[in-house]
This record gives C-alpha cells, sequence and structure tokens, in this order.
C-alpha cells in the first residue's frame, strides 16, 4: 500500500522549502505545493517523499516567475536584428542606464542653479560636437523622429516624396501612414525607379511644407535608376524657402569604410549637403539603445521642442545614460571597434569566427552524435532594416536530419535561448555574434543537455 502524500503544512516546513519561502512567498509557494499535491492525488501517484513535491513546485515556481524577456544566443546570421533587440550596447552604458534607473539623478535638474533643467542637455553637446549640428534633440525612436518632425514643419501640409523611398519595414511600419498619422500630407513624385530634380521643383506649391529624402534603408533598387542627391533636394528646397528634411534611419555617425564595411550614409554628410534636419536610429549603426535622433537648424530644432508631441515622445532616464555613454565612445573612433559591440561583432575576422564554429560543432556532435554536423562558410547580414543587402564572410555550424523544427525548437528552450535558422535542410548556427564568454556559456548548456 502506497503511503500517503505529505500535507502543505509538512511541506512548508520542511528545510527545503526555505529557499522557496524567501524567493517567492508564502502565497504562491503554498499555492505550488498545492497544485502539485493536486496533480499527484489526480495521476494517483501517492508515496513520493516530501523532497520530490518540493523539487517539482520549485520548477514549476521557476517557471511563472521567469521573465519573459530573456537573453539569447544570436546564432541568426543578422547581427543587428531588430526582433532579438538590434544593437547591444557597451557593458558601461549598460551599466550607466541600471544606475541611473536605482535612483534620484539628475535627469531634469541643474546642480549649478538649484532650478529644473532640460534632460535632452546630457546628449545634446555631444551630438552637437559630433555632427557638427547647430542643434539636436532625442525621441523614443527614429518612427517618432519623423512623425515630430512633420507633425511640427508640416501639419495640414504637404510633403513630396520619391515614390522609390515609400518605404516599409519590420512589423508593416510604412512612411505614407506615419506621415499620415502626423498629420503631413504625403505628395508622390517620380517613379519607383526614377525620380528627377524636376519631378520636386514640379511638386512645389503653395501648400507645400517641406522636401522630405527617404535613405534606402532595407532594400535596393537596381537597374534603369534616378535619384536625387541629397545636395540637389537641399538646393531645390531652399530655392522655394522650404527646410529639407532626409531621414537617415540607419544613422552611422562614423565612416564604416574604414574597417572594411559598405559605407553609410552619415548624418554629418547630410548636413554639409544642405539638409536641415536629420533624423536616425540609436539602436541600429550607432551601437547604442532605442532612440531616435534629430540634428539640425536650431530655429527648427526649437520649434521641434515646443511641439507637445515632443514630452509624448521623449526618452526615459535609463536610455538617455545609456546613451550619453555610447556618444561619448564615438569621441575617440580608433578604439570604437574594441568598445563598441555591434561595431566589433560586424568587423570579427573571419579565421576567429571559424575557429570558433569549430569548437561549437564539436560540443554539438557530442550531443546529436547520429546527426550529420559540418561547419560551413556562409554570410552575416548587418542588419534586417540597416544594410540588409550587404553580406560578411562568416562560418556557422550546420546539423541535418530529420525533425529540424524540433531540433531548432530544443535549442530555443535551452536556460538561454539558442536562435538559428533553418535554410539548405539544415539549422543553421551563424557564429560571428557567439563571442568567447558566450560560447562557452551555450557549450556548458550543451553538456548538461547532453
Amino acid at each position: 500500500m502506497n503511503s500517503p502524500l505529505p500535507s502543505v503544512d509538512a511541506l512548508l516546513r520542511a528545510p527545503e522549502a526555505v529557499v522557496l519561502l524567501g524567493r517567492f512567498g508564502r502565497d504562491a509557494t503554498t499555492a505550488a505545493f498545492r497544485a502539485e499535491l493536486a496533480a499527484r492525488r489526480s495521476a494517483r501517484a501517492f508515496g513520493a517523499p516530501a523532497s520530490a513535491v518540493i523539487d517539482a513546485a520549485a520548477d514549476a515556481l521557476n517557471r511563472r516567475f521567469a521573465t519573459s524577456q530573456r537573453l539569447v544566443f544570436n546564432l541568426t546570421g543578422t547581427v543587428l536584428h531588430t526582433n532579438l533587440g538590434r544593437s547591444p550596447i557597451p557593458e558601461e552604458a549598460a551599466r550607466a542606464a541600471a544606475e541611473a534607473m536605482a535612483g534620484a539623478t539628475t535627469l531634469e535638474f541643474d546642480t549649478e542653479t538649484g532650478r529644473r533643467g532640460e534632460r535632452d542637455s546630457h546628449i545634446v553637446p555631444l551630438l552637437r560636437q559630433i555632427t557638427g549640428a547647430e542643434a539636436a534633440t532625442v525621441v523614443n525612436n527614429n518612427a517618432a523622429a519623423v512623425m515630430l518632425v512633420l507633425n511640427t514643419l508640416a501639419l495640414g501640409k504637404e510633403v513630396p516624396v520619391s515614390r522609390g523611398e515609400l518605404i516599409e519595414i519590420g512589423g508593416a511600419f510604412r512612411v505614407p501612414d506615419i506621415m499620415a498619422r502626423s498629420g503631413a500630407i504625403l505628395r508622390e513624385v517620380g517613379t519607383t525607379n526614377r525620380t528627377h530634380p524636376r519631378d520636386y521643383a514640379g511638386a512645389i506649391g503653395p501648400a507645400t511644407a517641406a522636401l522630405m529624402r527617404v535613405h534606402q534603408a532595407n532594400y535596393a533598387i537596381s537597374g534603369f535608376t534616378a535619384m536625387v542627391s541629397t545636395a540637389e533636394m537641399a538646393a531645390i528646397a531652399h530655392g522655394a524657402n522650404l527646410p529639407m528634411i532626409e531621414d537617415l534611419g540607419s544613422g552611422s555617425l562614423i565612416d564604416l569604410s574604414r574597417w572594411g564595411l559598405p559605407h553609410e550614409p552619415m548624418p554629418q554628410e547630410s548636413l554639409a549637403d544642405g539638409a536641415d534636419l536629420i533624423t536616425f536610429s540609436g539602436d541600429k549603426l550607432l551601437g547604442g539603445p532605442q532612440a531616435g535622433l534629430i540634428v539640425g537648424r536650431a530655429d527648427l530644432i526649437k520649434r521641434l521642442n515646443a511641439n507637445p508631441l515632443k514630452r509624448a515622445l521623449r526618452l526615459d532616464k535609463g536610455r538617455l545614460a545609456a546613451l550619453e555613454v555610447v556618444l561619448r565612445l564615438h569621441l575617440d573612433p580608433d578604439r570604437l571597434a574594441e568598445r563598441l559591440p555591434a561595431l566589433r561583432l560586424l568587423t570579427r575576422p573571419e579565421a576567429e569566427i571559424r575557429a570558433t564554429a569549430d569548437r561549437l560543432a564539436m560540443a554539438i556532435g557530442a550531443v546529436w552524435p547520429d546527426r550529420p554536423v559540418a561547419v560551413e562558410t556562409c554570410h552575416s547580414q548587418i542588419g534586417s532594416g540597416a544594410l540588409p543587402i550587404d553580406l560578411l564572410p562568416s562560418a556557422a555550424v550546420t546539423i541535418g536530419g530529420g525533425d529540424l523544427e524540433g531540433l531548432a525548437s530544443g535549442l530555443r528552450r535551452l536556460p538561454r535561448p539558442a536562435i538559428g535558422r533553418i535554410a539548405r535542410d539544415r539549422l543553421w548556427l551563424d557564429c560571428r555574434c557567439l563571442e568567447a564568454e558566450d560560447e562557452a556559456m551555450l557549450v556548458g548548456m550543451l553538456s548538461r543537455a547532453r
């Protein structure tokens, strides 16, 4: 005859329950014990020792209280992956954000005067120094930056945009939609593949508020094409006494070609070409937290800051603290590739990546000895919304065999999920973003899984 299950009171008095009570509280621990006991009674699984019931309840509590947003191993081959949080930020930037979030700060307080300050003052001098702009401001993300600019300068008025620049990015976000929500009226000019200066000049009328150029950040049009440069557009806009807006999207503050990467337009170049306001992202090629940065003419920035939308779209103190650190790193470009994680991953040597892949392949082969495992040359993508068509040579561990979806699911169920991609009847684990510390952690998890 099976012995009865322990009572809830007995479980709560057990020494092993002390840790659970301290971590999860009495109510949650008691509920977990009751649920486990009920499940065992329903299955007629009597005779279990108290330790087994407590262990099962502990597993349930850990699952219940686990944070839904967790670190993952990015083995997708896309460095700035939108769904995985885009750019990793430097550890010192993360520490600055955590410190700011943990207590009271000088977010909007001037210690010199004892009066209220401006939260943008923590990053505006840095943006002005790096880009050479007269003024700057910052909001929640680049979509917010575009919306704020258009709502401020073009509410109820027309803004000509080339048909070849009416982009859609991740999450079905479209430029025409954000323009409509901002209150601006889209005036399409040119064609998908060819837009000329005369198209903009012919679209200008009494209802025109500004000219806008949108960088083709997540696609490219090739073949029989023509587009109007920033300098040409600025000249047309200024000739009509209109401001010229340029949305750069990715927003690199450095010339990536110095590291052998494709050159991405920079705000400094747009300003030199005559653009009046430039918007760009903080969490793509800039390598910082999510933010929308705006640089340009001081009189226009002043109007943006006076718009009530600015308060609704502003950054919190944690991201401002992180962004300040990342911008300061840009003041020392010679060491940026080693100090900025996004740039470090993008410039990682192919031989180093292959050595990582070789070691990971050995570990995976030991876990699944019946599956074909190989190291193959591949190409990493810089970002889904930042230079998506420019590829970097890399190396991946590829795994064959049946039920690849099940295999990928198993890797996603690791304590720290490993995210790869299935292509050509194999699971590909691109090792570009797997640096030494993470590699050791992943190999350890695979060994325990075995």
